[in-house]
């Protein structure tokens, strides 16, 4: 986990949710910009479960935990990390991109 992103903030290194649906690797997705949860299951099996991606200025999360057999969105740290998630993504005051239909930079024959 990396405790120092704003996903992170408010949880603990590591708890527990039980029961849980089992995800593995591999997990057929692109190297993430960030790395922020894994997920460690009996028997051993790890599994990236809260990841960054950049895409031009949009940021996106992946988390794994949840499943609709099971409670986990009613977890209070699942809610934490979700709401944390998506004050990270919103829309920043960064400049942005001016497009639309500009004149020609020199002569078009």
């Amino acid at each position: 986990m990396d405790p120092s992103h704003p996903i992170a903030e408010g949880v603990p290194e590591h708890f527990e949710l039980k029961p849980e649906e089992m995800y593995g690797e591999h997990f057929d997705i692109p190297a993430p910009d960030e790395l922020i949860f894994v997920s460690w299951f009996e028997g051993g099996e790890v599994f990236r479960s809260g990841c960054t991606f950049r895409r031009g200025q949009g940021k996106i999360f992946y988390f794994r935990p949840g499943h609709e057999t099971y409670p986990t969105y009613y977890n209070p740290l699942v809610r934490r990390v979700i709401a944390n998630a998506v004050k990270w993504a919103a829309p920043s005051a960064v400049a942005k991109p001016v497009r639309g239909n500009h004149q020609p930079l020199e002569p078009i024959k």
